[in-house]
């Protein structure tokens, strides 16, 4: 059975931007598209376990601050070198104005 967390509020994000959000011993990272909807993936690229919180966000992309790889936030597809590796992908769903993520 999948557990829904509450990870943050809604305007917590600001648009084509992200928040971090640690559970236990996991770090996630929650976006929130142009088009207003909400995605998370693991908080660490897959190429040297770098937060990704500091990343640039453009469009449905995340940009890992160290070394420039790329990933679509939407599916976790590694997009650009060094990673190489997908991202894990979560869903989300907004309810009472919170963003819960399933892990």
């Amino acid at each position: 059975m999948a557990d829904w967390i509450d990870a943050c509020g809604v305007d917590d994000i600001e648009n084509e931007d992200l928040t971090r959000f640690d559970h236990g011993k996991r770090t996630f990272v929650i976006y929130r598209s142009p088009n207003d909807e909400y995605f998370c993936t693991d908080g660490l690229c897959t190429h040297e376990a770098v937060h990704l919180e500091n990343g640039l966000v453009m469009d449905y992309e995340i940009e890992c601050p160290k070394h420039q790889a790329a990933f679509d936030y939407r599916t976790g597809e590694a997009l650009r070198a060094p990673a190489c590796v997908n991202l894990n992908t979560y869903k989300t769903r907004v309810e009472n104005g919170r963003v819960l993520i399933e892990i």
